[in-house]
């Protein structure tokens, strides 16, 4: 199912970081906490799924914003922003050492906010580039996406969320964009399918047909030519046919 993207703000001025939230809420996002220093961030990102994080870089607290910076790099695979008053060479060179995935100078404007989160997870680790162009409706959207550890980011219509990998059924190749079906969805990408399945987890999708990827949980039916997904008749190789009929067996 579609979840939209959780965000933690990290803000010790409680007048700009409710601003924020307020802005953040408007557009879509969920806001998982708003927090004004380092200690509650971190158990924050303990405790709950955050999928970007918005930084001060000078909170109420000793270490800063950039000591959290560096504790997200060192432990999460999640992008983060840091947003600040200060635009200084030292500062900004200093920001520049735990690679912030933004860099967002205050005062700033709803669009500003929106289009610094943008950017921070088309960018964030793989993405999909060249869909603008392509035809979408409204249930087949054109997605660029990135990975996360349990889950990847899809862009349908002006947000970003998140699948969980387990949702996605089955993947089929169509001219040069992949049909990603979900339990209840169907979303464009444009990829090439061996591509793709890199970026799959290694035991729950495989490579059924030079066409297709499924995730092996959602299998309902398999024949000697065939497997049902969701009432979908999907063709096999041998090979794959060989593969899943040794691991019932095993």
């Amino acid at each position: 199912m579609e979840q939209p993207i959780k965000i933690l703000i990290v803000e010790d001025n409680v007048i700009i970081a409710d601003d924020m939230q307020s802005m953040l809420e408007e557009i879509g996002y969920e806001i998982v906490d708003n927090v004004i220093v380092y200690e509650q961030a971190e158990e924050v990102l303990k405790t709950k799924q955050v999928d970007l994080v918005l930084i001060d870089i000078i909170l109420a607290s000793d270490k800063t914003g950039i000591d959290l910076g560096k504790h997200i790099r060192e432990n999460y695979n999640i992008p983060f922003i840091f947003v600040t008053s200060n635009s200084d060479r030292a500062t900004v060179e200093n920001a520049k050492t735990v690679k912030p995935n933004g860099y967002l100078v205050k005062p700033f404007e709803q669009q500003d906010l929106y289009t610094s989160i943008e950017i921070a997870l088309s960018n964030f680790s793989y993405s999909d580039k060249g869909t603008d162009n392509a035809p979408q409706s409204e249930d087949d959207q054109v997605v660029s996406n990135s990975v996360l550890k349990d889950s990847i980011f899809v862009k349908k219509q002006h947000l970003y969320y998140r699948i969980q990998f387990g949702d996605i059924q089955f993947i089929k190749a169509d001219n040069v964009y992949l049909e990603v079906n979900t339990i209840d969805k169907k979303f464009l990408v444009r990829s090439p399918l061996k591509d793709y399945l890199e970026k799959l987890p290694k035991n729950k999708f495989y490579r059924a047909h030079k066409s297709y990827i499924v995730n092996v949980d959602h299998i309902d039916a398999i024949n000697s030519k065939d497997i049902m997904i969701n009432n979908t008749l999907i063709p096999i190789s041998k090979e794959f046919k060989e593969f899943i009929i040794s691991s019932m067996n095993s």
